[in-house]
């Protein structure tokens, strides 16, 4: 590892990252969000932090809306349309035309309901390819949707570094994979991924977790079949915000979900025996929805107000490149890079891998500096342009640097995991 810079050198990263921060054109958003001052928050891609908006619109739902309106709020204060309304606002950020989106449940339940549909339009095959590495609830949904219809699918695996079309036959239903690695930060080709599933007879679920809010997505160009995301990464939405998901506009006729809920009927306040199925997305709703927690994911979307995706977009290759670039300069072989070293190749995110990682991650957060750690030896930083600044990768950078060159790490109660890494 490399020892601390002499002091000219320690001026030009100070320099160059003044200088990033003064022409970063979307610095502005940055005032839009409550980051505690002397934290840097590098885990923007595990939860978003939380906006002034939010916090105010959460304020007066439970004080006025609900605490004084009661339930005259469903229709006075809009409640009842606010899925509808914050689903064509995030269809927006991901390329997708209004209609095609809806916001209900958690990225689980969404991805059940979308493999349920996708594997209903493909009655005669039974396989469904995805990554061994891919998101583990992602798989779980899987195993257990194939269990419950108990009509011989299969869940059929690629190892990490083979080409998932590779994997595609004329049993293959349903080509299932997340945008983004969530350990790495590497990109898939979603078109050409989608375009080899097309060729195969196949259908593409693709999740879109660690993209929606930081990569510039074309859902309707992609020629994608169906997607599914949550709303407290990069949308910043909160702990467990509602998730969304997305299903083609070619497909809303045909296809059915199984959680044949109340808000998912034609006319849900008719109180039918019987369920029919609204026409288009809105039939992928389910329960009554969360009224704070979409409220407070509404009011979230209004940090990307004035930003482009494409802003977005430069601005987070610029802070990762300026990042994984320090680290290297200041840190030395203290850590091993598991992102793609090509800038375009990875998402908002760069990772290390390090034997010490989870100890290595506690260390920097009790150094202000948070990040987080992936099993089994993943150390993950997440950047969230809206409101990163240059100044705080370097910061974190000289953090990690410090923690490695002292052996602070190596204390014994950093040894000791939490429930949640």
């Amino acid at each position: 590892m490399a020892d601390a810079l002499p002091h000219a050198a320690a001026g030009h990263w100070d320099a160059r990252a003044r200088a990033l921060d003064a022409a970063d054109p979307i610095a502005f958003a940055r005032e839009r969000f409550l980051v505690p001052d002397g934290l840097v928050y590098l885990d923007g891609n595990s939860l978003g932090a939380l906006t002034h908006a939010s916090a105010e619109r959460v304020a007066r739902t439970v004080t006025q809306e609900w605490g004084r309106g009661l339930i005259g709020s469903w229709n006075a204060a809009g409640w009842v349309d606010l899925p509808a309304r914050v689903a064509d606002r995030i269809a927006g950020l991901i390329g997708a035309p209004e209609g095609s989106v809806a916001v209900a449940d958690s990225t689980s339940v969404n991805l059940f309901k979308v493999l349920a549909a996708a594997l209903a339009l493909r009655p005669e095959r039974r396989v469904v390819v995805s990554q061994r590495q891919n998101f583990p609830t992602d798989l779980y949904m899987a195993e257990g949707l194939a269990q419950l219809l108990a009509q011989g699918h299969e869940l059929r695996l690629v190892d990490e570094g083979e080409d998932p079309a590779g994997a595609l036959c004329e049993r293959t239903a349903v080509l299932m994979l997340t945008h983004v690695d969530y350990r790495t930060g590497a990109i898939h080709d979603m078109a050409a991924l989608t375009q080899a599933a097309h060729a195969a007879g196949a259908l593409t679920i693709w999740d879109l977790a660690h993209s929606a809010g930081a990569l510039e997505l074309e859902m309707d160009r992609s020629g994608a079949d169906f997607a599914v995301g949550c709303g407290y990464k990069f949308l910043n939405g909160g702990p467990g915000a509602p998730a969304f998901l997305f299903v083609a506009p070619r497909h809303q006729a045909e296809a059915r979900q199984p959680l044949s809920g109340w808000f998912g009927h034609a006319a849900p306040f008719s109180f039918e025996p019987g369920y029919r199925p609204s026409d288009g997305i809105r039939r992928f709703q389910a329960g009554t929805p969360s009224v704070i927690a979409l409220s407070s994911l509404d009011a979230a979307l209004d940090a990307f107000e004035g930003v482009t995706m494409a802003q977005i977009r430069e601005k987070s290759v610029a802070l990762t490149s300026f990042f994984a670039e320090a680290v290297e300069a200041l840190v030395g072989s203290g850590l091993a890079l598991a992102s793609p070293r090509e800038e375009r190749a990875r998402a908002s995110q760069v990772s290390y891998r390090h034997d010490a990682a989870y100890a290595l991650a506690q260390a920097l957060i009790e150094r202000g500096i948070v990040g987080d750690f992936r099993a089994p030896d993943i150390l993950r930083f997440g950047f969230a342009p809206l409101y990163n600044r240059f100044g705080e990768a370097l910061a974190a950078a000289r953090g990690i640097a410090a923690v490695l060159r002292d052996g602070h790490h190596l204390e014994p109660r950093f040894q000791v995991r939490n429930a949640v890494t």
